[in-house]
């Protein structure tokens, strides 16, 4: 099984440079490369082609990591198979990542949700990382692009590429932890369902998830920087009560990033505005307070004005408040909490913070994480198809999968 490359990679083979032989080789210094190589033993190399390993960990939660969720069960999971991330998970809890954190004096809080954010930056977690594979007696290489990949029979076979120099790098186990699509300037692609298709595992659709709406009339331009409290809700019954933000494009917020999982292009979504306030007793009193007042200054009150102004025409928000009757206030709370809109899609890969889909659990053991058609080979991370919510789930996953794949490989005689 082999993989085709440019000439002079093709070359390292020919020519059997084979730079080294470890134990284990894992693809990609991210979250679950980085904590599988903590557990996997001595030898272990992991290889990445940025200039840093940790990139998305740096990036991300604004330069703090959003490194794990307090709530995180099975079910904030998406999969074709919605059970398969209860082992992984049950074996490595959002606890025992807290508890390495704190061996490492890493300060952290709480957010909203359930979210975990350091207190400082998130450099913090990837140096506690690579000194948890360096105690482990791992090795990180950086700029190295990874070329031909095949096994003989008895071991894996890496071409590699670094500072210039072809090689082979042999290994009795391959990790693949190269994560999705998902922020392509990043250096993101499909290598890892390439590596599965040759190895002949299946891979589910893909698609981008966790990202913004857009609509091609650019109708919110006008509403762009503007957030509320909202509900959005997609075509299958799922909800998200999160904050919603208005953009250039279209729709943003972490109640719109959440229902971009579920979502499913050419379906509607329903937005409810400000679920949570009883928005009928305020007016109904208002028509005694201030019953002068025009409709749309009472609501604007609880509903930011801009928003108010653009919904008026649509929602025929006319009228004074003192002349609301409870039927016309029940039709206006009705018509604030069940409003239809048909995104034209997402924008895509270039923002999704990650890819929905991907590896079929069906052909890998939900314990080790190793593929069952080629003994050795184990996929992690991103690249399986187990996508979490927003708010540090996906983290965790890759936490929980590495340690998944690492310690098999340890127990391995």
């Amino acid at each position: 099984m082999t993989r085709f490359l440019p000439p002079l990679v093709r070359d390292a083979f020919s020519r059997h440079l084979i730079a080294m032989h470890v134990n284990t080789l894992i693809l990609g210094a991210g979250a679950a490369g980085l904590h599988c190589a903590a557990y996997a033993g001595p030898s272990t190399l992991v290889v990445d082609h940025a200039k840093t390993a940790g990139e998305k960990i740096r990036i991300s939660g604004g330069g703090r990591c959003n490194f794990t969720n307090l709530g995180t069960t099975a079910a904030n999971f998406i999969s074709q198979n919605p059970h398969f991330a209860k082992s992984a998970l049950a074996r490595y809890t959002q606890w025992d990542f807290i508890d390495l954190m704190d061996r490492y004096k890493i300060a952290w809080h709480e957010k909203t949700l359930g979210q975990l954010f350091c207190d400082d930056t998130a450099k913090d977690i990837i140096a506690m990382l690579l000194a948890e594979v360096e105690n482990a007696g791992g090795e990180v290489w950086t700029q190295t692009s990874i070329g031909n990949i095949r096994h003989d029979g008895a071991q894996f076979q890496v071409a590699l590429k670094r500072h210039g120099q072809a090689q082979v790098v042999t290994a009795d186990n391959l990790v693949v932890a190269t994560g999705g699509k998902s922020i392509p300037k990043m250096g993101a692609t499909g290598l890892a369902y390439e590596i599965a298709t040759q190895f002949g595992l299946a891979v589910t659709d893909t698609r981008p998830a966790l990202v913004p709406f857009t609509f091609s009339d650019e109708k919110f331009k006008p509403l762009a920087g503007v957030a509320t409290p909202a509900r959005v809700t997609t075509n299958d019954g799922t909800a998200f009560d999160e904050a919603l933000l208005f953009t250039h494009r279209g729709l943003s917020g972490p109640a719109v990033l959440q229902a971009s999982s579920y979502w499913v292009e050419g379906e509607d979504v329903s937005v409810s505005i400000s679920p949570d306030f009883d928005l009928a007793s305020a007016l109904k009193a208002g028509r005694t307070t201030e019953g002068r007042k025009a409709l749309t200054t009472t609501l604007a009150k609880y509903i930011p004005a801009r928003l108010i102004d653009f919904l008026t025409a649509d929602l025929k928000l006319t009228g004074n408040t003192g002349d609301l009757s409870d039927a016309r206030i029940d039709a206006v709370i009705a018509d604030l909490h069940n409003w239809k809109l048909k995104p034209s899609g997402t924008e895509g890969y270039r923002t999704a913070e990650v890819t929905a889909g991907g590896i079929d659990t069906n052909g890998l053991s939900s314990k080790t994480m190793e593929a069952k058609a080629q003994a050795g080979l184990y996929f992690i991370g991103e690249a399986v198809d187990v996508t979490g919510w927003l708010g540090g789930y996906n983290f965790q996953w890759a936490w929980s999968s590495g340690y998944a794949a690492g310690t098999a490989i340890a127990a391995r005689p």
